[in-house]
């Protein structure tokens, strides 16, 4: 399997989740929630109690991330008995990495971490049995990534990393109980390697100069040509996996439509058969059994579930029965009778449940954020907002609990990174800790975010500081039009690309605001791009973390 997109814009997204919060002392001229008691902002911005909940292959336990001592770490449970948790991990100082994944052996779980913050993620596995921690990387200044587990090596993996030169990523099989790492394969040309469930390479891809992804196929030691994605098709393009018998290869692909949908490309004929699309936004996520679609998800203004497989019918219906939410699948018992999922809330903690197919219910076994419990929340409302030159903006919009007649309101319009990224329905911390100190929240999908096509995306190009602000400014006149907010009392917020919004906001359009907040922002494109540039071959492979 190789999780990892063709991306040539995969390194701005990582800097698109805005993870602190900043006052807007004075915007606000008088009082207008109606909540007296203001939340501490720790119980928004703390670390979830609970994170990525995961099944074992054998159905057995359940695998998650949560604070030890504050810091996140791995935590182990009985299916029977979810309160029954014990830490099978003890780090202190920093967090493990979001990322992790239990081994076929049902004995270990792989997990990542980095030093000081220096985002070179170091691999390792521990024994739930008793503890024992094994490394499977080098200890220092090495990124590792996952390449490929499967069940016929229960005892082994691929892994990825740049110890031999810190531009490419070699191929390695790694032993998880004694960690003793042979190399596969030298890569000194390739942004990214895909491999099946043999432990074969079969796929490498690599970026043109005119910023075409070109891959290649694996026969015999020899590289023969197998597919071009024009620079246009690259953010929604991902090669998704290998059938079992490796004769299939599934991908999203965009090329030759607007929105990327779910394909099966035959690897004798090359012929590729469209198996799930929506109309109104790409296929982002597809959830597998042992290599094999079963759902698709796309996300227009909120999260839907598509059939690929027939089996999917009973299990959606299963889940749509248990609550409200946008429903995340996370993964499957090898036998597909549990099924481990996240339903995402707004005004309320998010819940990993799971769902047993056999019996068809769906149990709770986690709330994601215990302190929210007593929290008063607000609804977040998606949006459409008409951009001046006629293009449709997803937006979504949290309004603070306000007196009768209170009249129009402080608003934050809250703008996401990347740019090449989206803002989303559901618990935004943010959003709620702003209305609860009585503003209007609004965030909207710039033309450039992504989800909506590639049109939407191309929209964007050459936009930076031309539409894509003329955009953000035909939001907050939507929203003085809806009589939702003040035109004097309008605050902006931004992080990384949104960072660089607030700028051009504060140089092009101060008069609209009263208050703007640039959270490291980009503040020169010259150095910004001479700077990507430099690492443009060793961040296209940062997209499994």
């Amino acid at each position: 399997m190789q999780a990892a997109r063709i991306d040539r814009r995969d390194f701005l997204r990582r800097s698109a989740i805005l993870g602190t919060a900043l006052p807007f002392i004075g915007l606000a001229r008088r009082a207008v929630a109606l909540q007296t008691d203001l939340v501490a902002r720790r119980v928004f911005f703390d670390n979830p109690d609970y994170s990525n909940v995961q099944v074992s292959p054998d159905g057995q336990h359940l695998a998650f991330l949560a604070p030890l001592d504050g810091v996140s770490n791995l935590w182990l449970t009985p299916v029977a008995d979810p309160a029954a948790a014990r830490p099978v991990t003890h780090a202190t100082g920093r967090n493990l990495g979001p990322y992790f994944r239990w081994a076929h052996t049902n004995r270990h779980l792989i997990f990542f971490q980095d030093r000081d913050g220096d985002e070179n993620w170091r691999a390792s596995s521990v024994d739930i049995t008793n503890a024992a921690i094994v490394p499977l990387t080098p200890p220092q200044g090495v990124k590792s990534f996952q390449q490929e587990l499967d069940r016929k090596f229960p005892e082994e993996m691929l892994l990825r990393h740049n110890a031999r030169d810190k531009r490419h990523f070699d191929l390695f099989r790694v032993n998880l109980v004694t960690g003793a790492s042979e190399l596969l394969f030298e890569n000194n040309e390739y942004a990214e390697l895909v491999t099946d469930s043999d432990f074969r390479l079969r796929l490498a891809s690599r970026l043109t100069a005119d910023g075409t992804a070109e891959l290649f196929e694996r026969l015999q030691e020899t590289w023969i040509p197998f597919i071009e994605v024009p620079i246009g098709d690259i953010d929604a393009t991902q090669i998704l996996d290998f059938s079992a018998d490796g004769n299939t290869l599934y991908l999203l692909d965009s090329r030759g439509r607007d929105k990327a949908a779910l394909f099966a490309l035959d690897m004798a004929t090359r012929e590729a058969t469209l198996l799930v699309a929506d109309d109104e936004a790409d296929i982002v996520q597809v959830s597998f059994d042992d290599r094999r679609p079963i759902a698709a998800r796309s996300n227009r203004d909120r999260a839907r579930w598509h059939v690929v497989d027939t089996s999917a019918t009973q299990d959606l219906a299963d889940l749509a029965k248990h609550g409200p939410g946008d429903v995340a699948i996370i993964d499957r018992s090898f036998d597909n009778r549990l099924v481990s999922v996240f339903y995402e809330r707004d005004a309320e903690s998010g819940e990993f449940a799971l769902l047993d197919r056999q019996t068809h219910e769906v149990g709770t076994l986690f709330r994601q954020r215990k302190a929210l419990a007593d929290v008063a929340l607000r609804k977040m409302k998606p949006v459409t907002i008409p951009a001046r030159d006629g293009l449709r903006l997803n937006g979504y919009l949290t309004l603070p609990a306000t007196e009768a007649g209170a009249g129009k309101l402080p608003m934050v319009l809250l703008i996401h990174g990347g740019p090449y990224a989206r803002d989303q329905w559901g618990f935004n911390s943010t959003h709620q800790w702003l209305a609860n100190r009585g503003y209007a929240v609004l965030s909207v999908n710039y033309r450039g975010s992504t989800g909506f096509g590639k049109a939407f995306v191309a929209a964007a190009d050459r936009e930076w500081g031309g539409r894509m602000h003329d955009d953000l400014i035909d939001a907050v006149d939507w929203a003085i039009a809806q009589g939702i907010a003040d035109p004097k009392r309008v605050g902006f917020f931004g992080g990384s690309y949104g960072g660089y919004s607030a700028l051009m906001a504060a140089t092009k359009t101060p008069e609209v605001f009263a208050c703007i907040v640039d959270l490291f922002g980009i503040s020169s494109l010259i150095t910004f791009m001479a700077r990507s540039e430099e690492h443009t071959s060793e961040l296209q492979s940062l997209t499994n973390l």
